[in-house]
């Protein structure tokens, strides 16, 4: 099996070779490229994620700091709560972007939308329940 990091960047290559579009499991999902800066390396990294579009405001999109369910939140997830902005990719544009925490009620809301059309999401739920509630952040182009 791959290392996760040689996994990421066979991914951000397809996703820049096709537009934004990926296959394998991620065939016909909603991909963004996130940019952000370790908060202790100071160097700059990119992660690809499903994110879900916000219905009501076109620049925003949300993004899940699932792990796939393991029991702690990735580094990215801290990089851009404590930097407060990054930029992403979507499809050929890149942009900035501010980042917003979701929580309670509007944080389930969400996230119960994303697992409803990608059940992976429900899963890694169950799989962080009693441990860690999945983080929802909010990406508004800046």
């Amino acid at each position: 099996m791959s290392e996760p990091r040689d996994w990421n960047s066979e991914i951000i290559a397809e996703f820049r070779e096709n537009q934004g579009r990926v296959g394998g499991p991620f065939e016909g999902a909603p991909m963004v490229l996130v940019h952000n800066r370790g908060r202790k390396t100071g160097r700059e990294l990119v992660s690809p994620m499903m994110y879900l579009a916000d219905a009501d405001d076109e620049a925003v999109i949300y993004v899940f700091a699932s792990k796939a369910g393991a029991p702690t939140n990735p580094d990215w997830y801290y990089n851009l709560t404590t930097a407060g902005t990054g930029e992403v990719e979507v499809g050929t544009e890149r942009y900035p972007v501010t980042v917003t925490e979701i929580t309670g009620a509007e944080r389930d809301r969400i996230y119960a939308v994303q697992a409803g059309r990608y059940p992976g999401f429900a899963g890694y739920e169950e799989k962080t329940a009693g441990i860690r509630t999945i983080p929802v952040l909010a990406l508004r182009r800046a």
